[in-house]
């Protein structure tokens, strides 16, 4: 009797052993880290971003009546702009400069190196203001040898040479030769061909 009652009870024993141990909780699934989720999202929000939104927007004009070195402007000439080519980039102006395509620089007959001009086309509107860092140009008819990026603010790529007007600072020293030297030369012939008259 006694046998009967242990074998029970190590029956009982073993199966709520047994019933416990197929009970156990399993273990739950770790949570994502917050900041793991949040730096992939950003990441994919950067991706997805135009680089418009990223990089900021230079404005290549300022105000319509002061130049950069802050002087009121005043008129000096118009003519014609033309813009170099993308094969001077790099190479030396007259200066000294190598000349930068991406930056806002001209070339002017005989303004002085480090003035500041605007160029406002004519025909658009637009406005860039530039410096001068080298000679020309030595075409008839025009005025101003601008750079890629001052042809861009301008809408020049597309035109190639267009109509344009230039204002310096109001206390630029404008010597004799810019003005009007293609009267001066008229006279010049005039005269020596009266005097060569009988």
């Amino acid at each position: 009797m006694y046998r009967r009652v242990i074998k029970c009870w190590i029956t009982a024993s073993l199966l709520t052993l047994l019933t416990g141990c197929s009970t156990l909780p399993l273990p739950s699934p770790l949570a994502p880290n917050p900041a793991a989720v949040d730096a992939k999202s950003q990441g994919k929000a950067d991706e997805s971003r135009p680089p418009s939104a990223v990089l900021p927007e230079v404005r290549a004009t300022v105000d319509d009546k002061y130049l950069l070195t802050g002087e009121a402007a005043k008129q000096l000439e118009r003519g014609k702009a033309s813009w170099y080519s993308p094969r001077f980039h790099g190479r030396r102006t007259a200066s000294g400069e190598r000349y930068d395509m991406y930056a806002l620089t001209a070339a002017h007959r005989t303004l002085p190196f480090g003035t500041v001009v605007r160029v406002r086309s004519v025909a658009l509107g637009r406005e860039v203001d530039v410096r001068i860092n080298d000679r020309g140009p030595f075409t008839r008819g025009r005025v101003i040898d601008v750079s890629q990026a001052a042809a861009e603010a301008l809408g020049l790529l597309e035109l190639g040479v267009t109509e344009v007007s230039l204002k310096v600072p109001e206390s630029t020293q404008l010597g004799d030769e810019l003005v009007a030297p293609v009267k001066k030369n008229r006279r010049t012939k005039r005269r020596s061909s009266s005097s060569g008259s009988p």
